[in-house]
C-alpha cells in the first residue's frame, strides 16, 4: 500500500475530522483515522460511534488497502511540515513510513478491519439547504444549547424544515435562540434534534463552502453531504419542549441601543459581579441605561452609564452577564432592541438592522432575581 499527496491538503482535511475523535474512550481504535486507499482515491474516516465523518481525497496511487493511523501523532507531525508532497508506504511490520523532502518518519498502525463499521441507514428522507444558510443557523444557535446531560433534549439544536421555510431553535432553559428563514425552503418536511458536537464540526467548515448541503435523515440518524465530506450522526432522542409558550407575546418597554457599546459595558461590568451569580443590573430611566454589578464578598463594584432610546416605564432588571454577552456577541446588527415587561419576566433581544429579507432572529434571556 503506497500513496502520495500534498501535506497541506491532507492536513486541512484531517484537522476537520479531528473534531470527531473523542478525547477519551474505552475503545482505543477510535483515537485513530481510518485510511482506505483504492487506486487514486483516499477515504479518511474519524468516529466516536455517535458521530462519523468521512472525506475523500485525490492521491497518486495504484494500490488498495485499509489501515488505522494514530490521529494525534499524525496531526501533530503534519503541522510541522511546510507545503510539500508526502509519500506514505505501508511496511510489513505494522508500521507506515512517511517520506518528505527532508526526512522520513515511521508510525505504527492498526489493521483497518478493527475500526467500527459505518452503519447502514434505511427509510431515509432527503432535503437540501444552502451551506451559508446552515452555517449561519448553527452559529446563531449552538452556543445556547444545554450542557446538562439530565436534559438530553436540550443538548442539541431543533431543526424544523418545511416547504414554507426553515427554523432552528436552541435553549438551555436560561436563554433561548430562534433563527428563522422564510426565503429558504426545504424540499421536504423535517423535525429533529441535532446534537451539538457534529454541529460544531459542521460550523468549522460550512462557512468556506458554496455547495448545497444534502441532508438525509430518518427517526434516529442524519447524514450531511457536501464538497468532499460526509457526516453521519445519531440524533438526540426525545421531544423538544414547547418553547413558544415562554416567548412573551407583549412587552411594552422597548430599549434601543448600540450593540457594541452595550456588549463592551456588559463584559467590563460583569468582571465585578459575584462569581456565583454573575449578575449585572440594568436600570433604565429616560434616555439613560445604567449597568452595574457588585460582589459584596470582596467589596468589588462597577457602574457604567450609556445613552439609549427608551420607550416605557422606568425599571430595573438583572441578567446573567455571560448569557447576555454571548447573545450580543452572536448578533451582527449595529443596534439591538431589548423588549421588557416586568423585572421577573424574560427579556427579548432582537437585532434592529442587518438582517436579510426573510431572515428573523429572536433571542430570549431569563432574568435573575435582584436582592
Amino acid at each position: 500500500m503506497k500513496f502520495t499527496l500534498s501535506s497541506s491538503y491532507l492536513l486541512k482535511n484531517i484537522q476537520v475530522l479531528s473534531g470527531v475523535i473523542p478525547p477519551s474512550t474505552t475503545l482505543p481504535i477510535l483515537h485513530n483515522f481510518l485510511f482506505e486507499i483504492e487506486h487514486n482515491k483516499l477515504r479518511i474516516t474519524a468516529s466516536d460511534l455517535e458521530t462519523t465523518m468521512t472525506t475523500t481525497l485525490d492521491v497518486e496511487s495504484e494500490t488498495i488497502g485499509t489501515i488505522a493511523i494514530p490521529g494525534k501523532l499524525l496531526l501533530d507531525t503534519l503541522k510541522t511540515f511546510p507545503e510539500q508532497p508526502l509519500t506514505f508506504t505501508v511496511r510489513d511490520n505494522n508500521t507506515i513510513e512517511i517520506n518528505s523532502n527532508s526526512g522520513e518518519y515511521i508510525l505504527s498502525y492498526i489493521t483497518g478491519d478493527r475500526f467500527p463499521k459505518a452503519i447502514s441507514l434505511s427509510n431515509l428522507s432527503t432535503t437540501a439547504l444552502p451551506s451559508k444558510t446552515l452555517s449561519t443557523a448553527i452559529s446563531k444557535t449552538v452556543f445556547a444549547t444545554s450542557t446538562d446531560d439530565l436534559q438530553p433534549n436540550l443538548c442539541g439544536v431543533l431543526f424544523k424544515l418545511s416547504t414554507q421555510g426553515v427554523l432552528f431553535v436552541a435553549t438551555d432553559a436560561h436563554r433561548l435562540v430562534e433563527y428563522a428563514r422564510t426565503d429558504v425552503k426545504a424540499s421536504q418536511v423535517a423535525d429533529f434534534i441535532m446534537p451539538k458536537k457534529p454541529l460544531h464540526v459542521l460550523k468549522s467548515i460550512l462557512g468556506t463552502s458554496d455547495d448545497e448541503v444534502k441532508i438525509e435523515y430518518n427517526d434516529s440518524n442524519a447524514t450531511f453531504s457536501f464538497d468532499n465530506y460526509v457526516l453521519n450522526c445519531r440524533l438526540v432522542d426525545g421531544k423538544y419542549p414547547n418553547y413558544k409558550a415562554i416567548i412573551p407575546k407583549d412587552s411594552p418597554n422597548h430599549l434601543l441601543i448600540n450593540r457594541t457599546q452595550l456588549l463592551k459595558s456588559v463584559n467590563c461590568v460583569g468582571i465585578f459581579s459575584s462569581k456565583s451569580l454573575q449578575q449585572v443590573r440594568l436600570k433604565i430611566a429616560g434616555k439613560e441605561l445604567n449597568i452595574s454589578a457588585e460582589d459584596k464578598d470582596y467589596s468589588n463594584k462597577a457602574d457604567e452609564r450609556l445613552s439609549c432610546d427608551y420607550q416605557g416605564d422606568d425599571m430595573q432588571i438583572g441578567f446573567n452577564a455571560k448569557y447576555l454577552a454571548e447573545m450580543l456577541k452572536n448578533l451582527d446588527s449595529e443596534d439591538v432592541r431589548i423588549e421588557l415587561s416586568l423585572p421577573n419576566k424574560a427579556g427579548l433581544i432582537l437585532p434592529a438592522d442587518g438582517l436579510d429579507e426573510g431572515e428573523k432572529i429572536t433571542m430570549l434571556v431569563m432574568p435573575s432575581l435582584i436582592n
